[in-house]
This record gives C-alpha cells, sequence and structure tokens, in this order.
C-alpha cells in the first residue's frame, strides 16, 4: 500500500492519477532543490510528471535537466507515496503517485528550462523546513537521518 500525507481527498472531487519521479540530490553535504516562483514560492524535489510512455527513471532524467539543468546519475528508488492537490497550472485536480529516488548530481549542462525555476542547495535540516509537502519532508528526513 502507497502511503498518503497531506489532505485527505474531498468526497465530492474527482481526481485525476498524475504519476512523478522526484529526486533526492545530495551535494555540497546538503540537497540541491528547486523553486518555483509564482504568487508564492515553492519549494520542491526537482522531478515532475511521468509521460506517456515514459519510465519513471526515463522522467526522473528529463524532469530533473528541465528543472535544474543537471545531469544525474545512479538513481535508486527510495519509495512513493501519494497526496491529493490541485494543481493550478494544470487547471487539474490530481492524485499525485510521487516515486522518490536518490541520485547523483554529475554536472551541470545549462540553467533550469523550466520557466520560473530556480535552483538552491541547502542543508538537510533547512531542507526539511523548506519543502512544500510532507512527503518531500518525509522522505529526505529519512534519507539524511
Amino acid at each position: 500500500m502507497i502511503i498518503r500525507v497531506g489532505r485527505s481527498p474531498q468526497a465530492n472531487q474527482r481526481y485525476v492519477r498524475r504519476p512523478g519521479a522526484y529526486a533526492i540530490l545530495p551535494m555540497n553535504g546538503g540537497v540541491l532543490l528547486t523553486a518555483q516562483i509564482a504568487e508564492e514560492i515553492d519549494i520542491q524535489l526537482p522531478g515532475g510528471g511521468i509521460d506517456r510512455g515514459e519510465s519513471a527513471i526515463q522522467a526522473l532524467h528529463r524532469e530533473v535537466m528541465e528543472e535544474t539543468g543537471w545531469r544525474v546519475s545512479r538513481p535508486q528508488k527510495l519509495g512513493t507515496f501519494r497526496r491529493f492537490a490541485f494543481m493550478p497550472e494544470y487547471d487539474l485536480w490530481a492524485e499525485k503517485i510521487c516515486h522518490v529516488f536518490v541520485a547523483r548530481p554529475v554536472y551541470q549542462l545549462c540553467l533550469p528550462s523550466e520557466p520560473d525555476h530556480e535552483t538552491l542547495v541547502v542543508s538537510a535540516s533547512d531542507a526539511i523546513a523548506m519543502l512544500g509537502n510532507d512527503g518531500d519532508r518525509r522522505f529526505v528526513a529519512q534519507y539524511f537521518s
């Protein structure tokens, strides 16, 4: 069974299942994160949706590159969680199935190509305090414990 984090689903709301792959990227004694800049800043593990015909590993490499500009190696799956959330960029209520990996940042090829994304490296304890959802916080805390 996949653990649920965050809010319970609303009984009268229809949710679309949205699988995604996300990475804990240890770097310089801390962790590489992405900040999505909108009305409010949302600090996240780099990653995102798995496209049709794409594996979780393929999505992980693509999403990390888009959101951070970094190439990664040796991804290892840590686990999965799900959460129910509204995704304003898609005008979509989603049941997000979040596959979490740890991977090694190898080199940065470019700046993030994803609009309104910036990267930051923070300590594990700062990451846990800053991350925007309970599932990301849980996996970072578990990895760095």
